[in-house]
């Protein structure tokens, strides 16, 4: 079969396109360009020869500029939006390639929706407690998704460089997520899915009377607030508040509906006690930024929060509420391990993406891109 055809579109041809989809990243909405406004942006639609008015697929590029020279990463964050499953992926990405070149990259990174592993909360919790395998990706997997390998093999086949464990231009997308199945469950399976403390702090928030409502973007500057004072707490550095405010605008305004962009804000006797952002497209839903208090953490305003995003996630119809990234450690001694058990709780599942694959197109660009990224 010959190549698709690929050219730019406009944003309501790319989110129409994504509204029809069961699901796609929101880092693959026309609004992340927006966002993401430090970058040059553009999106692209793949058209098949026999149908050449017919998307087949879209992508979300960013464009990141070498110093000092006219000449870009293109980079496709958990994306591009094709039919992972095709027997010829070059199909898509050869023209990707050709396009990308004629952009002025000297590279493509793309990380491909596509998951590799899974492990369940049970799997997790006795590794943890064993203590022998200080790595997730030491740990048998409960499932071994076939289409993992499967698209592994044809980029590699296709020239692309696999991903490498943290190290490479900077820290993309996280490769291992945690995420609550929600297909075919009830309010009530989720809340049995939990752990015992999960569903004791639950009641706990929901008996001291912490109240969970729909912020609006007047709720920023407060959230802002609480997410400075969690980064202290948790010693990393904030993004600033006009990130946000412009992540609100982008993301929530978007053409055709097609991402729902949410503040949610907790509240215990007036005092916000915890605030976060979800975000969903089609039946995807993510547990974007949180942020909570160091006072009255005793009435479990992270916990009320977080039910309360899963189940109207549920009530939305999505399949997956996904928390976002975990390291793969589970030392008990390092202090990542934390956050792996608070989600753990939650009874989802840890899931391993195939990670951020890159072709060069400049190899001498490429090289010399790559070592000045890992030398900031």
């Amino acid at each position: 079969m010959s190549d698709l055809r690929i050219r730019t579109i406009s944003a309501d041809e790319h989110a129409a396109y994504l509204t029809a989809q069961p699901s796609a990243s929101f880092l693959q909405t026309p609004g992340w360009a927006a966002v993401k406004s430090e970058w040059k942006a553009e999106s692209l639609g793949w058209f098949d020869p026999a149908a050449p008015e017919q998307l087949v697929g879209v992508a979300l590029v960013l464009y990141r500029q070498m110093p000092k020279v006219k000449r870009y990463l293109a980079y496709l964050p958990e994306g591009p939006v094709i039919d992972w499953d095709a027997i010829d992926l070059g199909r898509y990405l050869r023209p990707l390639a050709a396009h990308a070149q004629e952009q002025g990259a000297f590279g493509l990174r793309m990380g491909p929706p596509v998951p590799a592993r899974r492990w369940s909360a049970k799997t997790i919790k006795d590794a943890i407690a064993g203590g022998q395998q200080p790595k997730l990706g030491d740990v048998r997997p409960d499932v071994i998704e076939p289409s993992g390998a499967t698209v592994s093999a044809q980029l590699r086949a296709l020239g692309w460089k696999a991903p490498r464990a943290v190290e490479g231009f900077a820290a993309g997308q996280p490769q291992y997520v945690f995420q609550v199945p929600l297909a075919g469950k009830t309010p009530d399976d989720l809340l049995k899915g939990m752990n015992q403390l999960w569903r004791r702090n639950i009641k706990k928030a929901e008996k001291l009377g912490v109240e969970v409502t729909v912020g609006t973007p007047e709720d920023l500057k407060a959230f802002h607030a609480l997410y400075v004072e969690t980064a202290e707490r948790d010693h990393f550095t904030p993004r600033p508040l006009p990130y946000f405010v412009k992540m609100y605008d982008a993301m929530a305004n978007q053409p055709g509906d097609c991402c729902d962009f949410r503040l949610y804000n907790a509240y215990h006797e007036g005092d916000l006690v915890a605030s976060t952002i979800w975000i969903r497209v089609g039946g995807h839903s993510w547990y974007s930024y949180g942020a909570s208090s160091t006072a009255k953490r005793d009435v479990r305003g992270s916990n009320a929060i977080q039910w309360r995003m899963m189940s109207d996630a549920l009530a939305a119809g999505a399949f997956v509420y996904d928390l976002r990234g975990i390291t793969d450690t589970l030392d008990p001694n390092d202090s990542h391990v934390g956050l792996i058990q608070f989600k753990t709780g939650t009874g989802g599942e840890a899931v391993e993406y195939v990670g951020e694959w890159d072709l060069p197109l400049n190899k001498a660009l490429y090289t010399a891109f790559d070592l000045y990224m890992r030398r900031r």
